[in-house]
């Protein structure tokens, strides 16, 4: 069976930008995570998903993140510990649950790695040459309807 040309163009683009996103990112979280704050992978993936989810609960973490209760509930314990990350007062109609919420010192642990990953990022564009600058900022619309565009 003959497969179409641009079948074949979709294929090998997705295939090399699979690669490349994942390589990106993996980079940037090896370099950038070493500098934080005591923090695992994990805990500053909890931290932005509580962060963006405020008031969200330890067993929707735990499926969101495709990890048992238990499991999550340790992560959020030692982000709790560390100063992080609050439990808010009980909700009204489920007084044994409390949504957790990102305490100052957290909102300044993620604007720290934030930073830290914007100058990882922009050290790597520097380093590019103006045409590959010009590529990039194309391709940067398209990658754009990649990401908002929902099936």
């Amino acid at each position: 069976m003959m497969t179409h040309p641009r079948h074949d163009q979709i294929e090998r683009l997705s295939e090399a930008l699979r690669i490349a996103l994942k390589g990106l990112v993996r980079q940037m979280r090896r370099d950038t995570d070493r500098q934080e704050q005591g923090l695992s992978l994990m805990q500053s993936l909890l931290l932005h998903q509580i962060h963006e989810h405020p008031g969200i609960g330890v067993a929707e973490l735990a499926r969101m993140q495709q990890v048992r209760s238990p499991t999550m509930s340790g992560q959020v314990k030692a982000l709790e510990e560390a100063g992080l990350v609050e439990r808010a007062a009980p909700q009204p109609d489920d007084r044994r649950r409390s949504g957790l919420r990102v305490s100052p010192a957290g909102i300044q642990a993620l604007q720290q790695l934030r930073d830290r990953r914007h100058d990882w990022l922009s050290q790597r564009i520097a380093r590019l040459s103006p045409a590959q600058m010009d590529a990039l900022a194309g391709a940067i619309d398209a990658l754009n309807i990649l990401a908002d565009h929902d099936d």
